[in-house]
């Protein structure tokens, strides 16, 4: 199963370059049985740009999850405390073996029936 992410495109590109491996997140999906992630970058850019393999997920308060992703998460930590402020739990996704679209897809093209770019994230068949 994959999950399709909204991903600021700031971020897409530290993740295209290896320097973000950790996306993070405040909810994160019901189903276990999703293993990868579609990369939809938002405006301007507003395309699907890439897919990964899920390498695990953690999940632990705001702080911990800073200390063990920190080198590897793409953001300082003032943004990142800013985003997780008033959650208790933090969730980072594990992106592994990304994949990088030759050309961005539009989402009408690449999934016809998302009418709309998910606001955190959308299961694709």
């Amino acid at each position: 199963m994959k999950a399709m992410l909204s991903i600021k495109p700031e971020y897409v590109d530290r993740i295209l370059k290896g320097e973000k491996t950790y996306e993070f997140r405040r909810r994160i999906f019901k189903r276990r049985d999703v293993d990868t992630i579609v990369i939809y970058a938002t405006s301007p850019r507003s395309a699907v740009v890439a897919e990964a393999t899920i390498g695990g997920i953690l999940e632990e308060t705001p702080e911990r999850i800073w200390k063990r992703t920190r080198k590897h998460g793409g953001i300082d930590e003032d943004g990142f405390m800013s985003y997780f402020d008033g959650s208790a739990v933090a969730y980072a996704i594990k992106l592994s073996r990304v994949t990088r679209f030759p050309e961005p897809i539009p989402l009408s093209d690449y999934a016809p029936e998302v009418k709309a770019p998910p606001q955190s994230f959308i299961y694709i068949q």
